[in-house]
């Protein structure tokens, strides 16, 4: 899964970025593409262990 959010946050990240470079840049494709970004980055983080879960299960 992580060898294919990779390359589809960069994709949306270029497509975002064409599409401001435009004279008339279409609000729709900047927001598809910002979306698609933040749910990469979502799942992206996801699995990324959390740098203080000793401490809250120590708290329990």
């Amino acid at each position: 899964m992580n060898k294919v959010l990779l390359p589809v946050l960069v994709i949306a990240v270029l497509i975002a970025f064409y599409e401001q470079d435009k004279e008339q840049p279409n609000v729709l494709i900047t927001a598809g593409a910002v979306i698609v970004f933040m749910y990469c980055m979502m799942r992206l983080s996801a699995r990324t262990p959390s740098k203080n879960q000793n401490e809250d299960d120590d708290k329990l």
